[in-house]
């Protein structure tokens, strides 16, 4: 089998296993609620609050998932099944994304680089498919116009990659400080650390499985220009 192949269906299917898994850790504590009532608003605002950060709003978002921090408007979204529900999970997502919030406002090194990538990876995720299989196309013998897409498009596709590598220690960290400030503030106790942990490695888990999958295709693309330089 082709080795592009082996790849793509081994990312493929790692990815689905994740995500299921990630599913149904959200869905079992998300039936487990916090012992002090807090909304997923409240555990985020908390948080902000006791980290001395006043220029950041929560608001609700629509979808599932659908949590972020948006570092050029100062914003939490929180998703539907977050923002306003009381469960372990909702307090550990809360917390993570105000994890990065906190880490915008001491310029966490990690964080400022993937801000940087960003405009990149925009222009990036856009073309680079389309000149990667112009370079395979036009490549031929390995010389010319072809060669010289080929070798653009794998820059562009290692600048995504990195992209997911740098992304690794920024969520890692966002949910080491979420897990850290939970326990100290309070908000969770014996029986519900344990979960809110667990929710936030099952997330975890997605990034590190586009990072390999990112790590991987790129290699295979330099294979093949290496290959038919020689």
């Amino acid at each position: 089998m082709n080795t592009y192949w082996i790849i793509l269906i081994g990312t493929a299917i790692a990815g689905w296993l994740v995500q299921w898994n990630l599913n149904r850790k959200f869905e079992k504590y998300s039936k487990i609620a916090l012992r002090n009532g807090m909304t997923g608003k409240d555990v985020a605002e908390m948080m902000l609050r006791e980290n001395g950060i006043s220029d950041v709003r929560v608001v609700a978002s629509s979808g599932i998932l659908t949590d972020n921090y948006n570092p050029t408007n100062h914003t939490i979204s929180l998703s539907e099944g977050v923002y306003g529900s009381y469960s372990v999970t909702a307090a550990a997502v809360a917390a993570h994304e105000t994890g990065h919030a906190i880490q915008h406002a001491k310029a966490y090194a990690p964080l400022k680089m993937r801000s940087a990538l960003v405009p990149v990876i925009s222009f990036s995720s856009q073309w680079v498919t389309w000149i990667i299989l112009g370079g395979l196309l036009l490549m031929g013998n390995g010389r010319g116009i072809g060669s010289s897409l080929l070798l653009i498009g794998i820059l562009l596709y290692a600048a995504i990659t990195l992209f997911s590598l740098i992304t690794l220690p920024v969520e890692i960290d966002a949910s080491r400080r979420a897990l850290a400030w939970l326990s100290q503030a309070g908000i969770t106790d014996s029986s519900t650390y344990g979960p809110a942990k667990v929710a936030l490695k099952s997330a975890a888990y997605t990034y590190v499985v586009a990072a390999l999958s990112a790590l991987a295709t790129l290699f295979y693309y330099i294979s093949i220009f290496l290959g038919r330089r020689q």
